[in-house]
């Protein structure tokens, strides 16, 4: 029957060799930005994962350094891990996600114990300091050590990173240089800090693949132990508000989403553009305390401050 048309037809024959030539050429095209957007997929992942992680964590610090100021940093994150632990742990149970190997078990415990413990420090040294003081010098320092490590076992690092360390150097100069000649207040807390999420980093990166929900439900945990055993032997299971064990809870919570996104963050592409990317948290930060807290900053400082947070992207660049 068609045979018939197209023999009485040629033109219409034409018509569909013509239409099907389209076709094959129009399949192929949109097979290639199919495949174009499946190549460029996981990079625009990796950045919205880690943007999310700096909405989360900048928010959680600044929570946590404003409860703190009326609640003993240790008991506070305890509640802040064990708030974060029943959510993360709920998720995973309730997704029915596959557990981690041993291996990753252990990695994923340890970086939970090294960041936990950056992060008492640092609600300390934010309830204490100014909270656009000491974020950014924790948040250097924190992509600072990744990069270093790396230049040992990877190789030097190129011109961007060595530019960024200088960079980072004058933005701690400006930020750490007060009116009176004496450094901000706790600032050696916010340089601690800084080491123990530097050690959370490098853990998740030890610990290689596995379920998100795991990661943070392993981090909690880790967390946990070593701020529960830090709070029985202070003996300070009173010293915090009503109002402080539900900040607590909160940023327990939206913390445990922070690092939900950073692991798939790392998961999706490479694990120092995720740290680039996630580092960038204090400056959330800094506007949080500039709007709610009014908190003023000395023109050198804004600049130590600006220049400290573009710091961070070349410390880590490769």
């Amino acid at each position: 029957m068609s045979y018939t048309v197209f023999k009485t037809f040629p033109t219409l024959a034409r018509c569909q060799d013509h239409d099907e030539s389209d076709l094959v050429r129009g399949s192929s095209a949109v097979r290639v930005l199919l495949s174009s957007f499946m190549s460029a997929a996981p990079q625009f992942a990796t950045a919205g994962y880690g943007l999310a992680a700096v909405a989360a964590w900048g928010t959680s610090d600044f929570l946590g350094g404003y409860a703190t100021r009326r609640a003993n940093a240790f008991l506070f994150t305890a509640v802040f891990n064990l708030g974060g632990l029943i959510l993360v742990s709920t998720l995973a149970g309730i997704g029915h996600a596959p557990f981690l190997s041993e291996r990753s078990a252990v990695w994923v415990l340890a970086g939970g114990i090294l960041g936990s413990a950056g992060v008492a420090v640092f609600f300390r040294a934010l309830s204490t300091g100014k909270m656009g003081m000491v974020a950014p010098v924790a948040a250097v320092l924190s992509a600072a050590i990744p990069a270093i490590i790396a230049t040992f076992t990877e190789g030097f690092p190129g011109k961007t990173p060595v530019i960024g360390f200088f960079l980072a150097a004058l933005g701690l100069w400006l930020i750490t240089r007060a009116d009176g000649g004496n450094a901000p207040e706790n600032l050696g807390l916010a340089i601690i800090a800084g080491v123990g999420f530097s050690g959370f980093y490098l853990c998740v990166r030890e610990a290689g693949s596995g379920s998100a929900f795991w990661f943070a439900t392993l981090t909690r945990t880790g967390g946990l132990l070593v701020t529960g055993l830090i709070v029985v032997l202070q003996r300070s299971f009173r010293d915090i508000t009503p109002a402080g064990l539900r900040l607590a809870v909160i940023a327990g919570c939206i913390d445990s989403f922070g690092t939900i996104f950073f692991v798939r963050a790392s998961q999706s592409g490479r694990l120092d553009e995720a740290v680039v990317i996630s580092s960038l948290y204090p400056a959330v930060t800094v506007l949080l305390a500039r709007i709610v807290l009014k908190e003023h900053f000395t023109r050198w400082r804004f600049v130590g401050l600006l220049a400290a947070l573009a710091a961070v992207p070349m410390i880590a660049a490769q």
